[in-house]
Parts: structure tokens; sequence; C-alpha cells
């Protein structure tokens, strides 16, 4: 079964609103894992506008099955990746100020630089994974970089899903042969939800985990986090 990895993000962005601990971003971790939840993603940047610093060290004695810090990977970053030892860490090319992630990596251009700083992680025992589009060229020279595995940017399947769904998914069942011939893991991100998961897992091979944080709390608002949580996995079967 492909694992469910809640991004918590948007709870820090609640409780960022009012200065206060409300919601408590701890206990929503903890619950998301009570629920079901078989891992949890934060995506810190460096204006704290949501997961701030503070907020990974909080996590990470708590959380039980698997943390996932995603992000750019400069020196603050990479630096705080390597303290706390994370289970994954997925490389974003997230530029300063950008409102969400939009694009993958040009694995060609960026290889040395993302081989220097993905060894920095294997050596500490983290695995590693990079937000890629479903270029060929991009999953091909990401296999060059040492990543463990590659983060399918789902954003362009997600804005064409209710266009033309077996168009839309077409690039992404490609790109997933071809990354579990190269030996990849494969995972995915960016607006999957309930309408277009399903789908999208059982056109995508080798899909290890999910990671959903914008529509699954959006969501929580109408049927409860524990109900919600319930209806992604129930996707994913």
């Amino acid at each position: 079964m492909t694992k469910l990895s809640v991004n918590i993000n948007k709870i820090a962005t609640i409780r960022n609103a009012r200065g206060n601990n409300l919601p408590n971003l701890v206990q929503v971790a903890k619950d998301c894992e009570t629920y079901g939840a078989q891992g949890i993603t934060i995506h810190p940047r460096p204006d704290e506008r949501h997961i701030t610093y503070k907020d990974v060290y909080d996590l990470k004695p708590i959380i039980k099955t698997e943390f996932n810090i995603e992000g750019f990977p400069n020196t603050k970053f990479i630096d705080m990746v390597l303290d706390v030892k994370p289970e994954q860490v997925t490389l974003v090319p997230d530029p300063p100020g950008v409102l969400t992630s939009n694009a993958g990596w040009d694995t060609l251009k960026q290889k040395d630089f993302l081989k220097e700083v993905l060894n920095e992680f294997k050596v500490a025992g983290i695995r590693t994974s990079i937000f890629v589009d479903t270029e060929t060229a991009n999953i091909e020279n990401a296999v060059e970089t040492g990543a463990d595995r590659i983060e399918l940017y789902t954003g362009p399947y997600a804005d064409n899903f209710n266009k033309n769904k077996q168009e839309a998914i077409l690039s992404y069942t490609k790109a997933s042969e071809l990354a579990t011939k190269l030996g990849l893991g494969i995972n995915a991100g960016h607006d999957l939800n309930l309408d277009n998961l399903a789908y999208f897992k059982e056109n995508t091979s080798n899909l290890l985990e999910v990671s959903i944080g914008h529509a699954l709390i959006c969501d929580s608002l109408y049927f409860g986090l524990e109900n919600t949580i319930n209806k992604y996995l129930s996707c994913l079967e």
C-alpha cells in the first residue's frame, strides 16, 4: 500500500495567524498518526511563515511513523536536517519568497550541486528524495545525483485532471515506469485530493508515498480530521 504522509504546514499557518499555540501543531501531528497517517511532512521556509525551525525540533521526538522534511537546501536547512536526522529529506527547488512549490529540479544543470548535498545526507543515514517533473532527462539525471527516490510534482496532473484525466496521467505513468526501471523509489505530491488521488495511484507504478497537506486540511473542515485521513487512505488501497 502507498503510504500517506500528511503535510501539516497549513496547521502551522492557522496557528501563526493568532500568535499563540492554537491549534497545537505537535498534538495535530500525534493525532494524524493515531488516525492512520503513515508519515508527517513539513516544509520549513526561510521566512518561517508556517513551520518554524523550532517546530522541527519539537516534532522530532514525538513522531513515531516517518518524518519527512522538505525544503530548499541552503546552509541553514542542511545543518538543521543533519542535526534532526529525519527518516527522509526531500529537496525542493523553491526560490526565496515563493508561495508554494511550483516546479521540479533541473537535474542536469543542478546535478553537481544536488550530488554534493545528497551525499551529506546519505552519509548521515537519511533517505533522500528530490522533487522533479516527468521529463525523461530529469528522471535519468536524478539517478546520477545519488537520490534514493524522486517525488513527482503532480501540479500539472491536478490542473488537467477534470479536463482529460487520461491525458493528464499519461506522462506520470511513463515517468513512474522509467523511474522503476532505473531503480528509483517514487513519491508524489502537490494538489492531490480526494477526487484525483485514486486514479493517480491506479495508474502510477511503484508509488511508495504521497505527501498531501492543503487539500486534506481543507477537507477536514467538513469531514473532521480522522474521517478525512481515512478517506485518503481508502484512495490508496
